[in-house]
């Protein structure tokens, strides 16, 4: 029942736009009975949600702002008083080459720190009823070029979080199932606002060259995701092409 949306209870971090919107979009489409939209853009998130509802039904979506890297305690406590989670989205990232401390406390430190919260309110040798955490990292998880250093760490760091906690004895003691998507470039918001480590120039260039697949088309994937990938597993969805499990 693991693999089964219908009537499941989805949380997304960064759900107000892009990824994030979509992936709240397709497990609702897909028969989840409840999303609920994290994020700091308070106006946004209004905006999904309102969007959702009205699309999916009355109530199927609310909203809590929360910024990931203050609010853990106060809005996930607020949450589990009101709902019973089946899947929680770690979607909130950031890139921010002038940053690093910044960029580990979104894309790192919150990551953890949420999927721990949510890992341990789902373990069934703690009480809960099991469920799914999906990691959402990038093809930089993986792949090397010059570029993004910062970036590229962090989402190195959430590869061997989901590898680790994800791992098939965590998971056949708390029934808890762990994977990461891995979107290729992908046209967000991300990408609008870049900070650049260095090589602004060549970067601009390379980036050009790349092919950037729509939101839509990972929030699919996601939901494709969850229906077959084993816990610890890291998945790819990239140039619109079929998602694919990834040997890392």
């Amino acid at each position: 029942m693991e693999k089964e949306i219908k009537d499941k209870a989805i949380a997304v971090t960064g759900g107000a736009q892009g990824i994030g919107y979509q992936i709240a979009h397709h497990f609702l489409k897909n028969g989840a009975a409840k999303v609920i939209v994290l994020d700091i853009l308070e106006n946004s998130g209004i905006e999904a949600v309102k969007t959702l509802n009205e699309e999916h039904g009355p109530e199927k979506a609310v909203f809590f702002k929360c910024d990931v890297t203050r609010d853990l305690e106060t809005v996930s406590s607020e949450i589990l008083s009101k709902y019973k989670i089946d899947v929680f989205v770690n979607n909130a990232g950031v890139l921010d080459e002038t940053s690093l401390r910044k960029t580990m406390e979104i894309n790192v430190i919150a990551v953890v720190e949420w999927g721990m919260k949510f890992w341990n309110y789902m373990r069934k040798n703690n009480g809960g009823f099991g469920g799914t955490i999906i990691n959402i990292a990038s093809i930089y998880g993986y792949v090397s070029d010059p570029w993004f250093v910062y970036y590229k760490t962090s989402k190195h760091a959430v590869m061997g979080f989901t590898k680790t906690l994800g791992h098939s004895y965590n998971y056949e003691k708390t029934g808890v199932r762990v994977f990461a998507v891995c979107p290729g470039f992908t046209d967000t918001k991300l990408l609008e606002k870049k900070e650049l480590f260095e090589d602004t120039e060549e970067v601009t260039k390379f980036l050009e060259t790349r092919y950037l697949q729509k939101v839509e088309t990972v929030g699919q994937a996601v939901v494709d995701m969850f229906k077959v990938a084993k816990s610890g597993t890291a998945w790819v969805t990239q140039n619109e092409e079929p998602i694919a499990e990834i040997s890392y």
